[in-house]
């Protein structure tokens, strides 16, 4: 993987690099145009020059149970809530309020990642996750993320993959 531009680091690239796992660091210009999350995760893509299939966004759902869940899927696709309680063991899930997500998770929408957050939550990654040779995700902070390799990335945050999008 390349060497790590000379960007301010986040939390996240602090970890992998504590936990010696190979990344690169990408940036891109923030936006100021309203998009929804889809548009906003195909921007992404683009701007990185990368197929969407390879972005994933990071959201966070709170089960029938009340326990916190994060879940990874390509920016492009959307989560099945069904799908997504089912591979958590839970009757339902529902996506926590954007105005949560800062004291849960340290992240702010746009920048929120599964790595360094304040507590370690129960993480799913869509399936496909495991037939790339790289992913990108968020690097913690609006304009960064992290390629990384994808087995190296769920052995760090004990994620484990399950089928999480809409047909």
């Amino acid at each position: 993987m390349a060497k790590h531009n000379k960007e301010e680091k986040t939390n996240v690239m602090r970890v992998l690099e504590q936990k010696k796992i190979p990344y690169a660091a990408h940036s891109y210009e923030e936006t100021e145009s309203p998009m929804g999350d889809r548009e906003y995760g195909l921007h992404i893509a683009q701007t990185l020059g990368q197929d969407a299939e390879a972005v994933y966004k990071t959201l966070v759902a709170r089960g029938a149970s009340k326990s916190l869940y994060v879940f990874c899927i390509p920016v492009a696709e959307s989560l099945d809530l069904k799908k997504a309680a089912k591979a958590v063991g839970e009757k339902s899930v529902e996506l926590i309020a954007v105005k949560e997500l800062l004291s849960l998770t340290g992240y702010v929408r746009g920048g929120c990642s599964p790595v360094g957050m304040k507590k370690q939550f129960p993480t799913v990654f869509h399936s496909a996750v495991t037939e790339r040779g790289t992913v990108f995700v968020s690097a913690g902070k609006i304009g960064a993320q992290i390629e990384v390799a994808p087995d190296a990335l769920l052995s760090l945050i004990g994620a484990k993959t399950a089928d999480l999008i809409t047909e």
